[in-house]
């Protein structure tokens, strides 16, 4: 249990982290927005930064995927994206965090005009520009918005199969999850080829919905991580599974309170599912849309959960081990949280 906040602080802040769970556009921090909603004025955005910060309090998950998709409506070129990954790439090199990977919605980018080979080419210069400027390794995982069904499949998959950037290590799915069952078969074939090509599976389930996505995630999608996954706890016999594979959850304790998902902190799941002797990895998601950071996180981990350094470094391996990290990149890392002792 810690004692001192100020020492764990410190300790947080000293902390090497990996993100694995961040979106490019919900990345974008409060004076980006602004900027792109200035630059856009006949979009649905507000160029107020207080009606901006108004405009992000969220009823509920539904109310948060639309201005979600009202701000994705503002990033209209390739120069914006690379904007966007550079920006949350510096916010997280602030944060040290050394290595993240950073979920992409391309076809939100078709839907606006951008051809896809543009958009690659701005993301390579924009990941090759944050390692050079500011020693952060920054991965994709290509998302599809459920919402948008066998098109939205098609468009990522074609996306990341035919103009794929360097540093593309996944395939995704997020958006609404009560949207995916008609087009399951859809995601399904996506899934498949994209796995086929050597990207590994990393789609959003359980957050919104019960086990039964999680379970869908698994066995149709071949999930080799999971996003969020907070509702596993309903299902004895998942639970059971996720414990005996050690299957990742990506857990973003602040994201699910903004989008209520859960209530408050004191009932987030999180503590049970590490008593459960779940693999949970610590997440901010969309870290500006929430008032959050990944730092913040570990903190809320500390001061709402009663977490320790111990319980912190260890949520902070699990990150590295659960990433695509190379050997070696994952082994600087380990000796650097390692070292704080």
């Amino acid at each position: 249990m810690p004692t001192d906040n100020t020492s764990i602080a410190a300790f947080v802040d000293a902390l090497p982290k990996v993100e694995l769970h961040v979106h490019l556009v919900g990345s974008a921090s409060v004076p980006t927005v602004l900027e792109l909603a200035r630059r856009h004025p006949d979009g649905p955005v507000p160029a107020d930064e207080r009606e901006l910060r108004a405009f992000y309090e969220f009823r509920d998950f539904p109310h948060f995927a639309e201005v979600y998709e009202s701000v994705s409506s503002l990033v209209r070129t390739p120069e914006d994206v690379g904007t966007l990954v550079l920006g949350v790439a510096r916010d997280l090199a602030g944060q040290n965090v050394r290595y993240v990977e950073l979920t992409v919605t391309p076809y939100t980018h078709q839907r606006a005009g951008m051809p896809m080979p543009a958009v690659t080419e701005a993301l390579d210069l924009a990941a090759r520009d944050a390692f050079e400027r500011l020693g952060i390794r920054v991965a994709y995982i290509f998302d599809i918005p459920g919402e948008f069904g066998a098109d939205g499949a098609r468009g990522t998959l074609d996306h990341a199969l035919r103009h794929p950037p360097e540093a593309l290590v996944g395939f995704g799915i997020g958006g609404i999850e009560q949207c995916r069952p008609p087009h399951r078969d859809a995601f399904r074939d996506a899934f498949t080829a994209a796995r086929a090509a050597g990207l590994r599976s990393l789609p959003h389930a359980g957050e919104m919905t019960g086990p039964e996505t999680i379970w869908e995630a698994l066995e149709g999608l071949g999930a080799e991580r999971i996003g969020h996954g907070t509702s596993c706890l309903d299902d004895p016999r998942l639970v059971a599974h996720l414990r005996e594979t050690q299957l990742p959850l990506e857990v973003c304790p602040t994201s699910n309170v903004c989008t209520g998902q859960v209530a408050d902190l004191a009932a987030h799941p999180l503590p049970r599912m590490l008593e459960e002797g779940l693999f949970v990895t610590l997440n901010s998601d969309d870290p500006p849309m929430f008032n959050t950071t990944l730092t913040g996180e570990y903190l809320v981990a500390a001061e709402a959960f009663g977490f320790g350094r111990a319980e912190l470094a260890s949520l902070a391996r699990n990150a590295v081990a659960a990433s695509s990290l190379d050997a070696e990149g994952r082994k600087a890392i380990l000796a650097d949280i390692d070292a704080l002792g």
